[in-house]
């Protein structure tokens, strides 16, 4: 089983690009609109969602459990998570630019998702839910934590209506670019 080195993966990130297996298969893409959620106002969590957040049905844990968090998110009929992902982002987790939210209660890991950090950017790559809200309790966790830290950028890849109900957005790939060299300046530094 062949894993992507970091450094390609976290080159292709700098670029706009990521990756998903097909077939077992590594394709490469850079849509021409991505997804993004706001990090600033306009970043909206719904009435019913706050009632759950209020209530404190999960304790919130930061990468305690990425390989169970990235294989949870596998977890689907058509999924493009196989063994080459899970391990590459183990590896990403490993060196310190890949990370997980989850959400545990007295049953267990019940949700969360996971991405990859670059600079002022994070890459969310997926989400899952055992429990009912768990995703998005994980989701508003992530975003509250990328506001202290002042990141730029919450790249969601593609738009989703389940992103949408938090203000996501799509902007045309050339924007985007740009928002993303922005979140990136300063991690290539030159060395003269």
């Amino acid at each position: 089983m062949e894993r992507i080195p970091p450094h390609v993966l976290l080159g292709a990130y700098s670029e706009g690009v990521f990756p998903m297996s097909e077939d077992g298969e590594i394709l490469w893409f850079s849509p021409r609109k991505r997804g993004l959620i706001p990090l600033d106002g306009r970043f909206h969590i719904p009435h019913g969602l706050k009632r759950v957040l209020r209530k404190q049905p999960f304790e919130v844990r930061w990468n305690s459990a990425f390989r169970e968090v990235i294989e949870a998110c596998g977890e689907r009929k058509e999924t493009w998570i196989d063994e080459a992902i899970v391990e590459s982002y183990v590896q990403l987790y490993e060196i310190g630019f890949a990370h997980s939210v989850e959400c545990w209660d007295a049953d267990g890991l019940q949700g969360g998702l996971y991405g990859v950090s670059l600079g002022q950017a994070f890459f969310g790559e997926s989400m899952f839910s055992r429990k009912t809200d768990a995703s998005k309790v994980a989701l508003v966790h992530l975003v509250e934590w990328l506001r202290e830290e002042q990141y730029l950028i919450l790249d969601t890849q593609w738009m989703t209506d389940h992103l949408r109900q938090f203000g996501g957005e799509e902007v045309p790939r050339e924007e985007y670019l740009t928002i993303l060299q922005e979140a990136l300046e300063g991690i290539y530094e030159d060395p003269s």
